[in-house]
């Protein structure tokens, strides 16, 4: 199972979302770091950077795009390529109660997207979700969070914590708090800004996985620092690029950055999916779909 490395302010402003709003299925107006960014022609997030008017112009274009990974049918398509990436299944709703530890340094990763206890997105997940909901099994476990975080031990986690997490993901609200974290830090920002560089759904789907494999971060080696990469070598269909070239070379970036981490060497979820996807010239990502993750064959019927 691959693990996701996020940074401390997005996914808080995620779990701010997923708890104090009112969970609007749409996709946001705004980009969710576009508030909490100091907005400057520098930033990698051009709706972060953007003035009011530029994000108005921003929003409408991509409110003219086809609706793409965003319909309930390629939702479904997502959530199971992902699937298969961080647990080795298409039955992407057993993935809530999943928890292990792989070995790779970052502790324990569970649920769909793959919090880790060492990288501090479990953390933040957990700290929010125990304060709206105090009587969980995982509320205990909070301090123990906080002393392992940056850390691969499990030290005040065992043996109790596997047991509290399967626990705690019987409960609708838990699981709904995954997807809204899902949805809002990663889904919807990705798609948003794939659309405003003219990118199909196959284009909206790479940016959503980099974005859950690396975290929405500005760092080189998180999902933004990708793109700029990307950008310094090719252009965007909405710069009158080619889609295809485009894409090419954002995986390219991608992996490069995936085999600079001791915990991501194996490169199956670009190699065998989405390039593969990318060289069938399938840029809507049209079922039927076949691919290897890990050695391992998937198969999306049309």
């Amino acid at each position: 199972m691959t693990r996701v490395v996020l940074i401390g302010a997005p996914i808080a402003i995620a779990v701010s979302l997923v708890f104090n709003s009112g969970g609007d299925a749409a996709l946001p107006k705004d980009s969710p770091t576009a508030e909490a960014s100091a907005a400057g022609p520098a930033n990698p997030d051009p709706f972060a950077a953007a003035d009011e008017e530029e994000r108005r112009q921003m929003n409408e274009k991509v409110d003219r795009a086809p609706a793409g990974l965003a319909t309930p049918a390629m939702r479904e398509i997502a959530w199971k390529l992902l699937a298969s990436a961080e647990g080795s299944t298409l039955d992407w709703r057993t993935q809530y109660a999943t928890i292990e530890d792989s070995g790779d340094g970052t502790g324990y990763a569970a649920g769909i997207v793959g919090f880790c206890s060492g990288t501090h997105d479990m953390l933040t997940f957990v700290e929010a979700y125990t304060k709206d909901h105090p009587d969980s099994p995982l509320a205990p476990f909070v301090p123990a969070l906080r002393k392992v975080d940056g850390t691969g031990s499990h030290e005040g986690l065992d043996p109790g914590f596997t047991g509290a997490w399967k626990k705690a993901a019987e409960d609708p609200a838990f699981r709904e708090a995954q997807d809204e974290v899902r949805d809002k830090q990663y889904f919807e920002p990705a798609v948003r800004l794939a659309k405003l560089d003219g990118l199909g759904t196959l284009g909206q789907f790479i940016y959503f996985d980099a974005m859950v494999l690396q975290g929405p971060g500005h760092e080189a080696d998180s999902f933004y620092g990708i793109r700029k990469a990307a950008l310094a070598e090719a252009d965007t269909v909405a710069e009158g690029g080619d889609e295809s070239a485009y894409l090419d070379i954002f995986l390219d970036s991608a992996r490069a950055v995936m085999k600079s981490k001791k915990n991501q060497h194996d490169t199956s979820r670009i190699d065998t999916t989405q390039r593969v996807f990318l060289e069938d010239e399938n840029l809507d990502l049209e079922p039927p779909l076949t691919w290897k993750m890990y050695g391992e064959t998937f198969h999306i019927p049309s």
